[in-house]
């Protein structure tokens, strides 16, 4: 289903285990393109057909929230799912974070089984909507 994904952020070695994850959890023949903040994210997503977008909340240029906030603005780019990841997320923020468009968060450290739990029921939601669009 997530043929492509871009994973944000400004960390290479949480950008790398947020992959393996992912690849771990099931998603090898994913291609994943990688940004280190924001602005780039936003690029990529504008350049790229993206299926999915993983990003964290603390980053240069443009954090995560301010992201969220320009991909769910865009016309273009507002049906690509949104994961938030960091270390940092309260039950408001988390709150503020799904009534902004992300899909889900996760709290780091992630884990593949976390992961795969929360694309599982991004993927059920998605199947039972064009079920119910289309039945």
């Amino acid at each position: 289903m997530f043929q492509t994904i871009i994973i944000t952020d400004d960390s290479k070695t949480a950008r790398m285990i947020t992959k393996r994850c992912l690849e771990i959890a099931g998603f090898q023949k994913s291609s994943f393109i990688e940004a280190t903040d924001g602005e780039e994210a936003l690029q990529l997503a504008k350049d790229h057909p993206v299926d999915l977008m993983v990003i964290d909340l603390n980053m240069p240029k443009m954090d995560g929230s301010s992201l969220l906030k320009r991909l769910k603005s865009s016309p273009r780019l507002n049906h690509i799912p949104v994961l938030v990841i960091s270390s940092l997320i309260s039950e408001a923020k988390e709150a503020e974070l799904i009534e902004m468009g992300a899909f889900a968060t996760l709290s780091k450290p992630i884990s593949p089984a976390g992961l795969l739990k929360i694309l599982n029921s991004l993927t059920d939601s998605t199947e039972k909507s064009e079920q119910s669009t289309w039945g």
